[in-house]
């Protein structure tokens, strides 16, 4: 049987619309999953998704900002929070040091030798071995500041051989540059969670069943 991988946009705990999403693409025993970052925060089942990828070995994933910050915090360093992260650390509360060795596993690329997967981007001219952390989990715009949504997206500049397949930056429909594939489709802000499967080239999408947070400037 054909193995396929698919590749799940920012989750931020959807785990029904998960399910719902891998039913629909008829996810086998012989496939694979990764998701794009972001596995937590926002969502209403956080716990749910760690539990699911840090289980199955079937799923992986590269580290998202808000997974990266809620590790930091974990780790002890000063970083300030958001209202959503701080729900999320009460929820992850009760098998904290699980959640956060999973998470400390968690590469910031993934590469299939085709593909490359990413949270956020990849800067343009960059070797991927120099790639910053900063540009990988949170990279949108090439201007002075990395985070800005005005400016020029740095997927329009993205030549390189590997095809990216990233999420972060929430649209309702894929974001689509020559070699790079955006797939953060706002499922936690009431929108879709979406997958690219591989090796067919083929998006499938499926509702969000509510909007659980609201789409703000920064997120």
């Amino acid at each position: 049987m054909t193995q396929h991988t698919i590749v799940v946009g920012d989750i931020h705990g959807c785990y029904d619309e998960l399910l719902e999403l891998l039913d629909k693409v008829a996810f086998s025993p012989n496939d694979r999953v990764i998701a794009v970052g972001d596995l937590i925060v926002k969502g209403p089942k956080n716990r749910e998704v760690l539990d699911l990828f840090s289980a199955d070995s079937r799923f992986s994933a590269v580290l998202g900002n808000h997974d990266l910050t809620i590790l930091r915090r974990w780790r002890g360093e000063p970083v300030s929070l958001k209202e959503s992260q701080k729900a999320c650390l009460d929820e992850l509360q009760e098998g904290q040091a699980h959640h956060a060795a999973y998470l400390e596993s968690l590469p910031l690329m993934i590469d299939l030798g085709t593909h490359l997967v990413v949270h956020a981007g990849v800067r343009p001219g960059v070797p991927l071995s120099a790639q910053s952390i900063e540009d990988l989990t949170e990279l949108r715009t090439l201007g002075e500041d990395r985070t800005s949504r005005e400016g020029i997206p740095w997927y329009e500049h993205y030549q390189d051989e590997k095809l990216v397949v990233f999420g972060h930056w929430p649209a309702p429909v894929p974001r689509l540059g020559r070699r790079a594939y955006g797939i953060d489709t706002g499922c936690v802000y009431g929108f879709k969670l979406t997958a690219y499967v591989i090796e067919t080239g083929r998006f499938v999408a499926v509702q969000a069943r509510l909007a659980y947070d609201q789409l703000r400037r920064k997120s």
